[in-house]
């Protein structure tokens, strides 16, 4: 009996105890909710030595991408009797104006154009395709290089191979939204959120009458989901080259119809489930070495040595500040290896589902490196992120600042490794108390000599409000740290942009989904992106915004360049309102739907069993399968 009295007293001491240190507990160990529209305030953290992730400011080691001594430098430019902006400036109009007015006028000059360009007959239905872009008033008839470098690979395989692995996609749960199309019409679609499937469905109506029956994958996360080995891929791409695509181009007289129903396509209400395969999920899980597969053995992202990898910056950069003269190789990250430490998608990408066989994916964007296919965003064309005109100003009472509010997307961020991740870097930066170069002129107005000088980043202040207003994916550690480290600012309505002269548009888990709003807007807008979308070659750097590049060198002087009126702020301006007038005419709806009608004539013909045959010709327009 005292036994089992003396063993309840000690239980009795002992939760007591518990109890006790519960009430003492430091508040700074109690993980708190953040209210929403509030921001949280962060714990105090101790560096125990095991984990930096939860660092205090002042003791961060910001990582920088290794800049190897004596690696690639940016093109030096020609001359200095005038600032690296105008030749830029004046480079892009110039070859904008030559693009636009080079644009074929008829549909045979189209026909002409295409067989020039690709060496292939144009896919069937090509005169409807064109009846449908001269009547939305498409500007750029020609400028679809994008669509046959995705859909090469392709013309590498048999159709009935490219139908089957759509088939087998769409039968496991894969993360698609699956399209059935036949009979002209769509019999079934699933997957996805309710949005993503009204607009999908609501850009292919007005031409579903003209594609044959298929079965269409789109992605449903940001970020790509195919990417090819080197070795495949350029097997794929050859056979393409060298046998399919001359086949189909030896035919001077295309038969201008699609095959009837595949036999392996359903007539059900559903797809097909598999039992297996072939993606692999890597989420929160660094991505580099896959990323990099699909690049050539011999490019800089493929060096063996870690300490000898340098960026290209020769192939996209001018000027000691490496300005951006080449938006494309800047976002070809086979040229850019620091991409593994410096870019979110490479360090912890929010989602990552990938398979290493040709799949036929339809993604909004892609990583240069990726083989998805890429098609104008639903998000776009549902106008998820609009313009009001009535809430925008004039150009004279917007503020001379570079703004820019958002989340800490782009990666997932755990043990740390939001350092290495580009929002972050972009927003340390540009607000760090450190030198930075600009461009002064040394040699006065009548002999202008323009050099790069050093100067206190600081002076320069007045120029940026670019912050953070909301921190996420990633571990409670890594947010707190985050908080700490940035002042982080209210939540804002993305109408407020407009009060700015000058608006950033950064990459986040993917494509930026505010692009249009900015470019529709009364401001200029600055772009740093590495993700690749459908828009590209009808959007031009220089000429409708300005590119920023990877390593910031040049970020504060091209804000500077235009926010300064003996520089360039006349220009600042013109452009803002070139590419509003721009956008008003290249990315509408209407121009989205004729780029998606393109490319699933395209892509209904590569999986076409008689895709040696088809195609259109004018001599052959009335010429059908039997």
């Amino acid at each position: 009996m005292r036994r089992r009295q003396t063993l309840v007293l000690i239980g009795l001491v002992f939760v007591a105890f518990c109890f006790y240190s519960v009430l003492r507990l430091d508040d700074s160990r109690l993980v708190r909710e953040p209210v929403p529209g509030q921001n949280p305030q962060p714990p105090e953290t101790k560096n125990t030595g095991e984990n930096n992730a939860g660092d205090k400011p002042e003791s961060v080691q910001w990582e920088e991408a290794p800049r190897i001594p004596g690696g690639p430098r940016p093109k030096p430019v020609s001359g200095t009797g005038s600032h690296p902006i105008w030749f830029l400036m004046s480079d892009a109009q110039r070859e904008h104006d030559r693009v636009t007015k080079k644009q074929s006028q008829t549909l045979a000059d189209a026909v002409k154009e295409y067989r020039r360009r690709y060496q292939l007959p144009p896919p069937p239905n090509f005169d409807k395709w064109f009846e449908f872009a001269t009547a939305n008033k498409v500007q750029l008839i020609d400028e679809f290089d994008t669509i046959h470098d995705l859909i090469t690979p392709f013309w590498g395989l048999k159709p009935k191979t490219i139908r089957a692995r759509a088939k087998e996609a769409l039968g496991f749960d894969n993360a698609l939204i699956g399209v059935a199309i036949r009979n002209h019409e769509i019999s079934h679609i699933n997957g996805g959120q309710e949005w993503q499937r009204n607009a999908t469905e609501g850009m292919m109506v007005k031409f579903l009458q003209y594609l044959p029956d298929m079965d269409l994958a789109f992605n449903i996360h940001d970020e790509p989901r195919v990417v090819v080995p080197h070795d495949d891929l350029t097997r794929l791409v050859s056979k393409a080259r060298d046998v399919n695509m001359p086949a189909s181009n030896a035919n001077s007289a295309p038969t201008n119809d699609f095959s009837k129903t595949a036999p392996e396509l359903s007539d059900k209400k559903m797809f097909e489930e598999t039992k297996l395969t072939r993606f692999n999920v890597f989420a929160h899980q660094p991505t580099w070495t896959h990323s990099r597969m699909s690049c050539p053995p011999d490019s800089p992202a493929r060096i063996l040595e870690e300490d000898e990898r340098a960026d290209d910056m020769s192939k996209y950069g001018v000027s000691d500040l490496g300005f951006v003269y080449n938006a494309t190789a800047m976002s070809d990250v086979c040229l850019t290896p620091s991409l593994s430490s410096s870019f979110g998608f490479f360090d912890r990408p929010n989602a990552f589902n990938i398979v290493h066989d040709l799949f036929p994916i339809f993604s909004q964007s892609k990583i240069s490196s990726y083989n998805d296919i890429v098609y104008p965003s639903p998000w776009y064309w549902y106008q998820k992120v609009s313009y009001d005109e009535d809430k925008d100003k004039p150009w004279t009472q917007k503020l001379d600042k570079l703004y820019w509010r958002g989340s800490t997307t782009g990666g997932f961020s755990r043990n740390g490794g939001w350092r290495r991740q580009h929002r972050q870097h972009f927003v340390q930066k540009i607000n760090a108390h450190d030198q930075v170069q600009i461009m002064v002129n040394n040699g006065g107005a009548e002999n202008p000599k323009w050099e790069a000088k050093q100067v206190p980043r600081g002076d320069y202040r007045d120029f940026i409000d670019v912050s953070f207003s909301h921190v996420g994916q990633c571990d409670p550690g890594d947010c707190d740290a985050q908080i700490q480290f940035f002042d982080v600012k209210d939540r804002v309505e993305q109408q407020d942009a407009w009060g700015y002269k000058y608006l950033l548009d950064i990459d986040g888990n993917a494509f930026s989904g505010r692009f249009y709003a900015f470019l529709q807007s009364k401001s200029l807008t600055f772009k740093l992106a590495v993700f690749r979308e459908w828009h590209n070659e009808w959007l031009r750097p220089w000429a409708h915004y300005v590119p920023l590049s990877l390593q910031g060198d040049e970020w504060l002087e091209a804000v500077r360049f235009f926010g300064d009126s003996s520089l360039g702020n006349n220009e600042a301006e013109r452009i803002a309102m070139a590419s509003r007038e721009w956008a008003n005419k290249v990315v509408r709806k209407e121009d989205m739907e004729a780029w998606f009608f393109r490319l699933l004539l395209e892509y209904g013909r590569v999986i076409d069993d008689q895709r040696a045959i088809i195609g259109f010709d004018p001599s052959s327009a009335g010429k059908k399968l039997s």
